[in-house]
């Protein structure tokens, strides 16, 4: 056969190979050999193109009937493909569709046709395509009794029931279209021509489109099964004991609450007659399912109530009721009472909080202060039960301030208002060494020392109360208090016998009474008069002139005695000596003392034949005059001899000593030789050669050197022996100059609270005069700056400077000739308190200026 179809023909030198009726399997490469030279080439066989000579046509059946699609091709044997909407028809073993072929007619049959093989069909040749639609619709049916919609309470029964012609056609049941399968619960009956459906408890589940679709027919049958079930609130899933819910406030509280019911019920919620809406801000209802719930973003005192919960559907109605209890930290305690103050501790009461938080008070804390200070002290660790309680511990005499917390199961409340400043006070020890001082047939005078211990209430005074002997009936003598600790109890009856007592008193009440030890009787006796006179006036009593004299001569006697003073035989008139007498002591007074009031004054007391004496010498001095005469009795060397006479007035007392000057004559400059030289005669030495000197003498006594000093009226000249000098004349240069500073201000650092100094020097003549500045400021009387001018150096001492204090400092000079001025900048670091500042005089809003700048830590603020 291949040497048929393949012919090799010679023509000269070309070799020619023709293939008779080619086929696709021919299509290769092919190779022609000539003795070592090789040539290929490569043959593609292309065929031609299977024309559809006869296109199927539509079909339009019902199910179960048989369908037959037929083509005829342009060649036999001829490949061809089935499509179904554009998907190649499945042809195998198990498949519902069979292909077969006859000569060059192509079919596709469908034995038993369904719904489901509608579609558009089409068979591909290799040079064209057909298509046809294919319609298979149901079979008509007879419907004798349809299905009817139901209505079922949960829980019951439901039954659906239908009636088709013909009797004998099978169906399916489906519920919102997925397929129904029989259970237990569940049961579906055919007979004849009646189709039910039985459910014997229905659920929620049950609820839904129920449809019948009898087997091959074009007709179904539809239902819808409502399932109704009346609205419950299942609180008992909450678990909370009386249906009570506890929340603290400031909290969120979500409150999710399971209901039941079909349809799903509407829910309100509503406090008292207020309804939750769920579109509220703080307070909002949410219902989604199964649960409706109540949220509270932040719980406060005002949402503890009832909340009432109102399910409604077509079933019924249901309510049910919660409490929400809102717990919080109780309300402060009203300021606290402090009716008892004593020297250490004190007495507070104070009533419970208005509102307790809706949980009981467990107890309180207590913090004291002290009014000055912004610290609190915590004085209880474990609550206290009660509403009182005795702090103790305190300082007397400073003022304090108590405040209360009040403790629940939730927290510690904010603090009460601070109770009224009170000030610890103690009363005083009782008065010591009470005695009687003078008894008159109808008065009787006590005294007594105050007490050992007084504390920082201090003493306001004293009172003084008497009884008769055998009684306690105690009467007050002095109806105020007397700050004197000497006391005469008068309008007494004579001849009776009284006890007496005294009591100090101040501002936390009276001290326990000093009583006397035994009974007085009110009768005057008679007591012959005594001078006691001082120690320092049993001798001379000296005094300077202009001083003032006042001397105080004690005495005893009973009844009061008389007193008499005479001077030198004379008595005393008093518009020179001032005499007051009392009755236990005579006072002499001179406001200006000069030399006439010295001498001896003699002091007579006298008690009816009773007398006693005293005699009180007075001495007033005054400054000594100058010496009456000084002469230079020799000059011989570097030596001169000074002689003068004692001073004519002494100044009534005696000369202690001599002060020698001498001044150069050039300049007349007074220098000191010799001081408390007590003799009248002198040599002075070691004088320099060439000068001229004056001298003169102060006389002295126990009042000082005399104001007037006595020169010599010659002056001496110091000559070296056997040569002649001649003094030069000279002309007196001009020292004026204005002020310059040899030494400027320097930049300074200074440490806050040690002191800090700043310096410099300036020339000029005449003196100039120094201005201190700061900040262009002039530094006038301020007790923080000290200011010093020595010999041309200036200094500005500042006292525990603090970071106020720095800042450009300036020193300024000025004289008639001109000024100067130089500055310096002063930084200080560290800081002060704040009542460091205060106490400096730093105004306020400098004070906090500076707080923040320099991070001064405050103390009790």
């Amino acid at each position: 056969m291949i040497k048929n179809r393949y012919i090799f023909e010679h023509k000269g030198t070309q070799r020619i190979m023709v293939i008779n009726n080619c086929s696709s399997n021919d299509d290769a490469a092919y190779s022609v050999v000539a003795g070592e030279e090789k040539c290929t080439t490569e043959l593609f066989v292309k065929e031609l193109p299977i024309k559809i000579v006869k296109g199927i046509e539509p079909v339009k059946t019902t199910v179960n009937e048989r369908i037959e699609l037929e083509c005829e091709v342009s060649e036999e044997g001829a490949q061809v493909k089935w499509m179904k909407n554009g998907v190649e028809v499945p042809t195998g073993v198990r498949s519902r569709y069979r292909v077969k072929c006859e000569g060059t007619k192509h079919y596709l049959v469908i034995d038993d046709a369904s719904k489901d093989d509608t579609g558009t069909y089409s068979v591909m040749a290799s040079g064209g395509t057909s298509e046809a639609h294919i319609q298979v619709d149901l079979k008509p049916l007879k419907v004798f009794q349809d299905l009817q919609d139901m209505t079922v309470m949960l829980g019951q029964p439901i039954k659906l029931h239908c009636e088709i012609f013909p009797g004998n056609v099978p169906g399916r049941w489906y519920r919102n279209g997925q397929l129904i399968q029989p259970s237990d619960r569940l049961n579906i009956i055919h007979r004849a021509k009646i189709h039910r459906l039985e459910i014997e408890t229905s659920s929620l589940h049950d609820a839904g489109d129920y449809t019948f679709v009898p087997e091959g027919y074009s007709q179904s049958l539809s239902a819808k099964i409502h399932i109704i079930d009346p609205p419950r609130v299942h609180l008992e899933s909450l678990n909370f004991p009386d249906n009570t819910i506890t929340v603290v406030a400031g909290n969120k509280l979500r409150l999710e609450i399971p209901i039941s019911g079909e349809p799903a019920p509407r829910v309100v919620w509503m406090k008292g007659e207020r309804v939750i809406l769920d579109s509220g801000h703080r307070v909002h209802a949410e219902t989604y399912g199964d649960q409706t719930s109540l949220t509270i973003e932040v719980t406060e005192r005002e949402d503890t109530g009832n909340y009432k919960i109102v399910l409604q559907n077509e079933a019924g109605e249901a309510t049910a009721s919660v409490k929400i209890k809102v717990v919080d930290i109780p309300d402060p305690p009203e300021a606290p009472l402090v009716p008892v103050v004593g020297g250490d501790w004190c007495s507070m009461t104070w009533e419970p909080p208005k509102y307790d938080g809706s949980s009981p008070i467990l107890g309180y804390f207590i913090e004291r202060k002290k009014k000055q200070s912004s610290r609190w002290m915590r004085l209880n660790f474990d609550l206290i039960k009660e509403t009182s309680f005795e702090p103790k511990k305190m300082i007397e005499g400073v003022p304090y301030e108590v405040r209360i917390f009040a403790v629940n199961a939730i927290g510690v409340s904010k603090p009460s208002e601070p109770s009224k400043a009170f000030t610890p006070l103690a009363v005083t020890s009782e008065p010591t060494m009470l005695v009687v001082d003078d008894v008159t047939d109808t008065t009787v005078t006590v005294k007594w020392r105050p007490p050992e211990t007084i504390g920082a209430a201090g003493l306001d005074g004293y009172l003084v109360e008497y009884c008769i002997e055998g009684t306690d009936d105690w009467v007050l003598s002095n109806k105020e208090v007397t700050e004197k600790t000497k006391y005469t109890i008068t309008g007494l009856t004579p001849g009776s016998k009284i006890l007496v007592r005294v009591k100090a008193i101040n501002k936390a009440g009276a001290s326990a009474p000093r009583t006397l030890q035994h009974s007085v009787l009110v009768k005057e006796v008679v007591e012959p008069p005594k001078i006691r006179v001082p120690r320092h006036l049993k001798q001379t009593y000296t005094r300077k002139v202009g001083e003032t004299v006042n001397l105080v001569v004690p005495f005893q006697g009973k009844p009061r005695p008389k007193v008499t003073w005479i001077k030198e035989g004379n008595p005393v008139e008093p518009s020179h000596v001032s005499i007051r007498n009392t009755d236990c002591d005579s006072i002499i007074f001179i406001r200006k003392a000069d030399r006439n009031h010295s001498g001896k004054y003699e002091m007579t007391v006298q008690v009816e034949n009773h007398v006693d004496t005293a005699i009180i010498d007075i001495q007033i001095v005054d400054l000594p005059g100058p010496p009456q005469c000084v002469t230079i009795e020799d000059v011989w060397g570097e030596n001169v001899a000074l002689v003068w006479t004692p001073p004519k007035d002494s100044g009534n007392a005696p000369i202690t000593g001599y002060t020698i000057q001498k001044a150069d004559k050039k300049t007349m400059e007074w220098f000191t030789c010799i001081e408390h030289y007590h003799r009248t005669c002198i040599t002075i030495t070691e004088l320099v050669v060439g000068n001229e000197y004056f001298f003169r003498v102060f006389s002295e006594n126990m009042c000082g050197l005399s104001e007037l000093a006595t020169q010599t009226k010659k002056s001496a000249l110091i000559v070296k022996e056997g040569l002649q000098m001649k003094i030069p004349e000279y002309s007196d240069r001009d020292f004026k100059e204005p002020p310059k500073f040899t030494q400027p201000l320097i930049n300074t650092f200074a440490v806050a609270g040690y002191n800090a100094t700043l310096n410099c020097s300036v020339r000029a003549n005449p003196r100039p005069k120094v201005i201190w500045m700061k900040n262009k400021i002039t530094i006038f009387d301020d007790p923080r700056y000290r200011m010093f001018s020595n010999q041309g150096v200036c200094t500005l001492e500042i006292r525990k400077p603090s970071p106020y204090d720095g800042g450009m400092y300036t020193c300024k000079a000025i004289n008639d000739l001109g000024e100067a001025q130089v500055e310096c900048k002063l930084e200080v670091k560290g800081g002060f308190t704040f009542f460091e500042l205060l106490q400096r005089g730093v105004p306020l809003h400098l004070i906090d200026k500076y707080m923040n700048e320099s991070k001064i830590v405050e103390q009790d603020k």
